[in-house]
C-alpha cells in the first residue's frame, strides 16, 4: 500500500504535483476528476490530493465540500500513517468550528470522520464499526469510495496478521465487523488465506509476526577491567 506516491499516477498529475501548476486555480478542475479516478479504481495518491486542498485554501471560492471530505476518507483508509492528519492541517479553521462564514454540514463531517479515524488509529476496530453504523451520515460521507469497508477490512486483517499467530474468532470477527460467522470464515479462508480451527484463528508464520530471541552480545576483555580497577584505586588513594 503506497498512498503517498502510487503507481497509477499519471504523468500528467506528476507534472502538475511537482512543478509551478500546482499553483494554478485552473488545475483543481483536473485534480478534482483525478481524485475521482481514486474513488473509483480503489487507489490513493494522498499526495496529489494534498496539492487540491492547498489550491483550495488558497482559492476559497473553489471549495467543495464533497471533494473534502472524500479526501479525508481516502486518507483514512492509509491508516496507520499520518496521512489523514496531514489533509486535516490544510483545512482552514472555520471546517472545525462553525461560523456565519462556514458550512455547518462539512464542519460536522469533518468532525465525524476525525473520530472514525482516530478509532482506527487507535486499533479501536469493534467501536469503528460500531460507530459506522450509528449514523446514516457516515454512509453519506463514504458512498462515492467504491469498496471502503472492504478496504478498511483488508487492512485490519494485514495489521492483524502481522501481529498474531493466532487470534480468537469471536474477536477478529468483531474487529472485522462482519455480520455472520458464515461470512466472516469466507473472508478469513479466502481473502486472508487463513485457518479456522474451533474457536481459533490460525495465522501462518512471517517476518512480523515470528518470535525472535533477542541476541545480546558485550565485548568486555580483560583490559577493560583492568583500567577501571586502576582508576577506582587511583581516586581512592
Amino acid at each position: 500500500m503506497n498512498g503517498e506516491d502510487p503507481q497509477e499516477r499519471p504523468d500528467f498529475i506528476r507534472a502538475i504535483i511537482n512543478g509551478l501548476e500546482r499553483y494554478n486555480p485552473e488545475a483543481a478542475g483536473t485534480l478534482e476528476a483525478y481524485l475521482t479516478q481514486q474513488c473509483e479504481e480503489k487507489f490513493c495518491d494522498c499526495n496529489a490530493n494534498r496539492a487540491l486542498l492547498k489550491l483550495y485554501q488558497l482559492n476559497p471560492d473553489r471549495i467543495k465540500d464533497e471533494v473534502i471530505t472524500n479526501i479525508l476518507v481516502k486518507a483514512m483508509t492509509q491508516f496507520p500513517s499520518p496521512q489523514f492528519d496531514l489533509a486535516l492541517h490544510l483545512l482552514s479553521p472555520s471546517q472545525f468550528n462553525p461560523g456565519p462564514n462556514s458550512s455547518s454540514e462539512l464542519t460536522e463531517a469533518v468532525s465525524k470522520l476525525r473520530a472514525l479515524n482516530a478509532q482506527l488509529e487507535g486499533a479501536e476496530y469493534a467501536r469503528f464499526w460500531a460507530t459506522l453504523d450509528s449514523d446514516d451520515l457516515y454512509a453519506d460521507l463514504t458512498t462515492d469510495i467504491a469498496g471502503f469497508e472492504d478496504m478498511i477490512r483488508v487492512r485490519i486483517a494485514q495489521l492483524v496478521g502481522q501481529s498474531y499467530r493466532e487470534i480468537q474468532f469471536p474477536v477478529l470477527e468483531s474487529w472485522l465487523g462482519l455480520n455472520n460467522s458464515e461470512a466472516t470464515t469466507q473472508f478469513i479462508t479466502e481473502t486472508c488465506g487463513w485457518k479456522v480451527e474451533g474457536d481459533l484463528v490460525q495465522i501462518p508464520k512471517n517476518a512480523d509476526n515470528e518470535a525472535r530471541k533477542a541476541e545480546i552480545r558485550e565485548d568486555v576483555n580483560v583490559d577493560m577491567f583492568a583500567r577501571v580497577i586502576k582508576r577506582s584505586w587511583e581516586e581512592s588513594a
